[in-house]
């Protein structure tokens, strides 16, 4: 078990520190592992030889077509036969391919490398775009100029690939090029350091790690853990395989003697303790003249602002985890607790591998979520758009951060759904909403959010490739109101029985069957709880109607350059979410026995006041019609007609909120009646 690699490890240091332990496995240990690899393989995590010979044959082709295409240009260029003939580019590959931790189905990551004469913008995001579309194996081809790595992406006969572009400085490309020579940096600009770098970072940490199949068993083991968990995002603000990839290889350089079982539980044990925002790096920040920025809050403000940096290896060092936000963080920490907590029962033999990866309940840890609609006007339109929004996800988070001074956390799911009852090309997001832990609650105190959402909404709709089509909608939505699509089997799995007592008494309440007695005592044990009686506000829940061409008409007609009415309204017309801070009572209790997810993780626990809490809307005005239901916000009308299946409609939300209303009076007046009624037997016998 790791052969030749570990026996000389115990001689060099690796890494900017020395090692925690140097203790080799025990036989438990070693039995822990091969039980660890086996069920890895049974879980399907290593794909097939047919599938490998497949990829192989894939990219032999891919490299083909860019040789034939730069041959191509430097003839149409002028250039002389020789040129040519000695014209190249290469195709390399990086991220979990070249970490040799890919699985079934992986996308496969691939950098082609090209001369300095043959560009980006043109040559590459036009002239190979076309010939690519005209190969019959190629499908699904999406060009992304714009991204922070500028990116094509497609099907090549059935294997997803992401392909970069980066010319260097020199007019022949070598088939032998090497990559980790800070030459090739030379004269190039940043999106091509970016491209070039994925490459550089993935050949330093299979050189910086003692021993590699030890690192890359159990690299493979946390990415399908943090998938399973739902923090495998880095687009959202969660953890990529770059990042995974960093954390796991400084967890080996502190034990450069462990076998994978032992690796895995370290790491949730020295990440569960580590002290963010330290970074986390495998060697010393190397500095250069060649002027490109490096990671250094001493130096760049920006970098100060990072919660959880985890530097690049390869010159110019950047931390790979800029996207991470406190409230990102703070999922990830809890867990890595659960990590930890789990792999500690492991080691005292009273639990399997097994579970380590439970699935992650994310619809039964929170009580209210933001649902964010994306929908086009067919499935090649809705490829590029839902990927313009998901990019933007991490942006909301922020925003609502900022906006809230950092009480109110967002948990976005990296996870998308799809209504197949719909016809339309559509799918949905969903971001649970916590109360900061720890926060002080004040009475009457709420979240008003829908600036902030209204803000997202602007940025979401100055996308430039923009089709008509294409829209958005952010809706506030409680887990009771969770679309039954998102569940697995397409039905909200079944949670226990409330106690009797309990439900009889939320029943009793809804029916206004409650005496002034048992209010009272109620309203008294919730304040003396939490000092809060909470009422919440939420976002008008609208569900689009496919096709939206009435919105559409009605945005061309109002000349709003492409943006929809929405996105250019005033906020009062925003579908708004008034989230509360959320109070701990019995009702607490109660969601953790529905919840056995939640009940192991406190800190993921939003609990309202109790069960008597409803949600209650204010809506300017509104009116029906034969289509559905229209708002009217500040004079003016919105459409806002229903599906079939739509969970709340608007008129209903008015009646929910003409009885919170009439049921709050009837709370005050009962209270009234019950002091005169005081007052009454306290006079009866005083003058008695």
């Amino acid at each position: 078990m790791g052969g030749s690699e570990g026996v000389g490890a115990s001689s060099k240091q690796f890494g900017v520190t020395k090692p925690i332990s140097m203790a080799g496995p025990t036989v438990t240990d070693l039995q822990r592992t091969r039980e660890l690899e086996k069920f890895l393989a049974v879980s399907g995590l290593y794909e097939s030889k047919e599938e490998a010979a497949k990829r192989e044959e894939v990219l032999h082709r891919l490299g083909e077509i860019v040789k034939n295409w730069v041959k191509q240009l430097t003839r149409l260029r002028g250039y002389t036969d020789q040129m040519v003939e000695d014209a190249n580019a290469v195709i390399l590959t990086f991220g979990s391919y070249r970490l040799g931790v890919h699985g079934p189905g992986a996308d496969l990551d691939t950098l082609c490398i090209g001369p300095s004469y043959v560009n980006r913008e043109e040559d590459f995001f036009y002239t190979l775009h076309d010939i690519l579309a005209n190969i019959e194996e190629v499908t699904e081809l999406q060009p992304i100029p714009d991204a922070h790595v500028p990116v094509m992406k497609f099907k090549f006969d059935g294997i997803s690939i992401d392909l970069l572009y980066a010319s260097i400085s020199r007019l022949i490309v070598p088939e032998d090029l090497d990559i980790s020579d800070v030459s090739v940096l030379h004269n190039v600009d940043e999106p091509t350091v970016r491209s070039l770098n994925g490459c550089r970072v993935a050949d330093q940490i299979l050189k910086l790690v003692p021993n590699v199949e030890h690192f890359r068993t159990t690299l493979r083991c946390l990415k399908f853990w943090a998938k399973r968990r739902g923090i495998y995002s880095n687009v959202t603000g969660f953890l990529g395989g770059v990042n995974l990839a960093l954390l796991v290889a400084r967890v080996c350089q502190f034990y450069p003697k462990a076998v994978p079982s032992m690796l895995v539980s370290r790491f949730f044990r020295v990440y569960t303790q580590w002290r963010w925002p330290t970074p986390v790096m495998l060697c010393p920040i190397e500095e250069n003249d060649l002027g490109f920025p490096v990671w250094h809050p001493g130096k760049n403000p920006r970098d100060r602002s990072h919660h959880m940096p985890i530097i690049t290896p390869a010159y110019p060092c950047m931390n790979s985890s800029y996207n991470v936000s406190m409230s990102t963080l703070r999922v990830m920490m809890e867990q890595f607790q659960y990590g930890n907590k789990i792999c500690g029962e492991i080691e005292l033999s009273k639990d399997c591998w097994k579970a380590l990866f439970e699935k992650y309940s994310f619809f039964e840890s929170y009580k209210n979520y933001l649902q964010v609609d994306v929908v086009a006007a067919d499935a090649d339109d809705l490829r590029s758009w839902k990927g313009w929004v998901e990019s933007r996800l991490r942006q909301l988070t922020l925003m609502i951060e900022r906006d809230t001074f950092g009480k109110l956390q967002c948990h976005p799911y990296h996870h998308e759904f799809v209504d197949t009852s719909r016809q339309c090309a559509h799918c949905a997001f969903f971001m649970g909403l916590h109360r900061k832990e720890g926060e002080v609650v004040q009475e009457g105190q709420q979240f008003d959010i829908r600036g902030t959402v209204e803000e997202f909404r602007h940025s979401v709709n100055m996308y430039m490739f923009w089709k008509p089509g294409m829209e958005i909608y952010v809706s506030h939505v409680r887990r009771r109101q969770i679309p039954c699509y998102v569940f697995p089997d397409g039905y909200k799995r079944s949670r226990p029985s409330r106690p009797t007592s309990q439900f009889e008494n939320c029943k009793s309440f809804h029916n206004n069957e409650v005496s002034v007695t048992e209010h009272v005592e109620r309203i008294r044990k919730r304040k003396n709880n939490d000092g809060v009686d909470v009422r919440e506000d939420a976002i008008v829940k609208r569900q689009y109607a496919c096709p939206p061409g009435d919105r559409l008409a009605r945005r061309n007609s109002l000349g709003t350059g492409g943006l929809s009415v929405e996105a250019v309204s005033d906020s009062q017309e925003l579908r708004s979410v008034e989230c509360n801070h959320l109070s701990n009572s019995g009702q607490d209790d109660l969601d953790r026995t529905e919840s056995p997810e939640a009940a192991s993780n406190s800190s993921v626990i939003t609990s309202v006041g109790s069960s008597e809490d409803i949600v209650s809307v204010s809506v300017a005005g509104c009116v029906e019609n034969s289509r559905g239901v229209e708002m009217m916000n500040n004079g003016r009308f919105e459409d806002t007609t229903y599906g079939n299946d739509s969970v709340t409609l608007v008129k209903n939300i008015v009646a929910s909120g003409n009885e919170v209303f009439q049921h709050e009076l009837q709370q005050q007046l009962q209270v009234l009646v019950f002091n005169f009624f005081l007052i009454f037997c306290y006079l009866f016998l005083f003058f008695n």
